[in-house]
C-alpha cells in the first residue's frame, strides 16, 4: 500500500481539479526490474526527483467534503536492514479530521545509477487510537516479496514504459508509468517547473487510477484521482534537510 510519497495514506472522495492526460489502461502488462546490483545499494537517495535526505519534511493536505486529511513525511536519521541491505527509512504520518488514521514506514534503497528502489513497508491503520489493520505491510526478501523502482534515475527515458513499484502478491502490486514530463505545476506550496507526471493502479484496486507530480529536488507535490473516484491531496510546505 503505497503512501503520499507513493500514494494516498487515506482514499479521499472529494471533488478534484483534473491533472489531464488520457484514460489510461490499467490492463498494461508492468514487469518486475531486475534486482540492482547488490554492490550499489546503499541508503543514501538523492534521486533528484525523490530525494530523501535524513531531516527533510514534507506536509500535505486534502479533503473530503467534511473531512480534512493531513499528511506529515520526515525522513528519518535511523536505517533498517532490509534483506541484508542499509535502507534508509520514512515516516508517513496521516491524521484525518485531526485524529491519527496512518503510521507508516517506508523503507527505500538508491543503486549505483541513481534508481531509487522501494524495498518495503510497515503500515499500521488506525481507528480510534487502536489499531485496526497493519494489510499492505511487505519487506522484501519476506515471503516471495520483491522490491520495485520507485524513481528511475532517467524518468524521462522510460516514458509511457509500465513497472511496478513493489510486489508482494496478493498485499502490495502497485504499477505505474511516466506520462508526461516538462510540466508546470502550481500548488498551494508553490509553483514548479521541470515536472514529471506518474500515472499509477493497483490489480488489487480495478479501476481506480492516480496521477502523482513530482518536481526536482522536492519529490511529490500532487496527487490526484483521475479515474475510478476523485481526489486531490497536495504539498503544503517542504522543509530541506538541515
Amino acid at each position: 500500500m503505497k503512501r503520499i510519497l507513493i500514494g494516498l495514506a487515506v482514499p479521499l472522495a472529494v471533488v478534484a481539479a483534473a491533472c489531464g492526460g488520457s484514460s489510461s489502461d490499467t490492463t498494461i502488462p508492468a514487469v518486475l526490474p531486475p534486482i540492482a546490483d547488490a554492490s550499489g545499494l546503499g541508503p543514501t537517495v538523492d534521486n533528484p526527483y525523490f530525494p530523501f535526505a535524513v531531516g527533510a519534511r514534507w506536509v500535505y493536505e486534502g479533503t473530503d467534503q467534511d473531512e480534512t486529511e493531513r499528511i506529515a513525511v520526515e525522513v528519518l536519521a535511523e536505517t533498517r536492514d532490509v534483506n541484508g541491505f542499509t535502507a534508509v527509512v520514512v515516516r508517513d504520518v496521516a491524521e484525518v479530521n485531526g485524529e491519527l488514521a496512518e503510521d507508516t514506514f517506508d523503507w527505500y534503497l538508491q543503486d549505483a545509477a541513481g534508481n531509487v528502489w522501494y524495498v518495503g513497508e510497515a503500515t499500521e491503520e488506525l481507528e480510534n487510537g487502536k489499531v485496526v489493520s497493519t494489510a499492505g505491510s511487505w519487506e522484501w526478501g519476506v515471503d516471495g516479496a520483491s522490491p520495485g523502482i520507485m524513481m528511475y534515475a532517467d524518468p524521462a527515458a522510460r516514458l509511457n514504459q509500465a513497472y511496478y513499484q513493489e510486489f508482494y502478491e496478493g498485499e502490495a502490486e502497485d504499477k505505474a508509468q511516466v506520462v508526461r514530463t516538462g510540466q508546470t505545476v502550481t500548488v498551494a506550496g508553490g509553483t514548479f517547473e521541470d515536472v514529471i507526471v506518474i500515472r499509477e493502479w493497483n490489480p488489487l484496486d480495478p479501476g481506480v487510477v492516480e496521477e502523482k507530480s513530482l518536481a526536482p529536488g522536492v519529490g511529490v507535490i500532487l496527487e490526484v484521482v483521475v479515474e475510478g473516484g476523485t481526489g486531490r491531496i497536495e504539498l503544503i510546505s517542504f522543509t530541506t534537510a538541515p
